[in-house]
């Protein structure tokens, strides 16, 4: 409740008052503090999922999800996807400004020359099983980088927190392009060190030691993008799991290992595979678009519509009209007729003009088109989402550092509502009872 004639906002709870300092936003929401909500009422606010709680104060990403807005410290998503790189957005994210030409280049030179993994790395990271799952793989990979650089761990020093922060970004593209290689069977490469980082990544994943690789500037543009438009999303899932590790001072590893595995989950990261999935029982079973909606629509066992809506988002994704057409791009260049391309530019349209879509806010997101642009490029599907992680990287760096030097910032120990047993008592039964 709140009296807003006085500018003031408090809660009753019966005769108790609790005021609620106002934190204004600078867009968006404000926060109301309720920090002293149990100590005051002897009550917690219950909110599943955290849909209504803000954990922390952050100047890195804003989105409006009502108007499709996405901007990164200020920029639109849009402007830094068509004038950007990756690189520069991750130092953007981290920095908190665009950098120079001379940093820029800096940062750039210390990103290339930390690509390269340790030798006794390498064993341990390949004595994983091939065909193993390629997030848990590079999940432990991630973690096991904190064995090797113990100078690094401390994230209240500067120093080391800047020198994990280039560990991290120079070491994880090389970690996901070993894993594609070694599933494949096929050798792995060692980082080139003349190359842009993702057009490097691309060389790592597919080209063949002793062979010149040349790669279209298409694709090397196309997955930049995708890294762009990966970047940052907020406190969503993964990322808060990186904030909420790292307020035990847990180190910067650890945290973006922890993130990794939020991101695993089939609910996060593993959306654009799904939206795959799903166009490729259309096509094997000869579904139109119109009997698919239709089944969407009653709740066909066996039928259920992936890549649209958002959590967030309750109007056009704006990250889905880049990749809508990027995806454009790379298939008229690379000259294929995409069967599953066709189905999901007519299932959208269908979507785009039906009530029953446009009522509920089911709008295309960033994973509708995204698969079908990692495919038509050679990813296998399952390397699908160690690609957002590494779009995914800056983002849960940045996070992590504004969070471990915010005062604010308390190790995160959130409540609960009890429903269990009340007190009760052991009793041991005899046995011919």
């Amino acid at each position: 409740m709140g009296d807003e004639s006085a500018d003031e906002y408090y809660i009753q709870a019966g005769s108790t008052r609790l005021d609620t300092p106002l934190h204004p936003a600078t867009l968006g929401c404000n926060g109301l503090e309720i920090n002293k909500l149990l100590a005051t009422t002897g009550d917690v606010a219950l909110d599943y999922g955290f849909g209504n709680t803000a954990n922390c104060e952050s100047s890195i990403t804003y989105i409006d999800g009502a108007n499709g807005i996405l901007r990164y410290r200020g920029y639109p998503i849009e402007e830094l996807a068509r004038e950007s790189s990756f690189v520069e957005v991750a130092y953007l994210l981290i920095y908190g400004e665009l950098p120079d030409r001379a940093t820029l280049d800096l940062f750039t030179h210390r990103v290339k020359h930390n690509r390269l993994l340790p030798e006794d790395f390498l064993a341990f990271f390949g004595a994983f099983p091939s065909k193993g799952h390629p997030m848990s793989v590079l999940q432990a990979g991630v973690a096991g980088l904190a064995t090797y650089y113990e100078d690094t761990l401390n994230p209240l020093d500067p120093e080391q927190l800047e020198a994990a922060t280039f560990q991290l970004l120079g070491k994880v593209p090389t970690m996901v392009a070993m894993i594609a290689k070694r599933a494949e069977g096929l050798p792995t490469l060692y980082p080139d060190s003349s190359r842009e980082l993702t057009e490097d990544f691309i060389r790592m994943t597919f080209g063949l030691p002793y062979q010149s690789y040349d790669i279209d500037p298409v694709l090397i543009h196309a997955l930049d993008t995708l890294f762009i438009l990966h970047a940052d999303h907020e406190q969503n899932c993964s990322t808060s799991t990186a904030r909420f590790v790292g307020s035990s001072r847990a180190n910067l590893y650890a945290s973006v290992a922890s993130a990794i595995g939020a991101l695993s989950g089939p609910l996060h990261g593993g959306a654009n595979e799904a939206v795959l999935r799903m166009l490729m029982q259309m096509e094997d079973t000869d579904m139109t678009v119109a009997e698919f909606v239709e089944k969407v629509k009653t709740k066909a066992e066996g039928v259920k519509l992936m890549g649209f809506g958002h959590r967030v988002y309750k109007s056009y994704d704006p990250r889905a009209a880049i990749v809508k057409e990027s995806a454009h791009d790379v298939l008229s260049r690379l000259g294929k007729a995409d069967r599953l391309l066709d189905l999901a530019l007519e299932l959208e349209e269908v979507a785009l003009n039906d009530d029953y879509f446009v009522s509920r806010h089911l709008y295309p997101n960033v994973d509708f088109y995204t698969g079908l642009i990692y495919r038509a490029m050679g990813f296998r599907m399952k390397m699908f989402t160690p690609l957002f992680a590494i779009g995914r990287l800056p983002g849960w760096i940045a996070q992590y550092r504004e969070m471990i030097t915010d005062p604010s910032t308390r190790i995160t120990r959130p409540r609960q509502v009890y429903v269990g047993a009340a007190e009760r008592h052991y009793r041991q039964e005899s046995a011919g009872s």
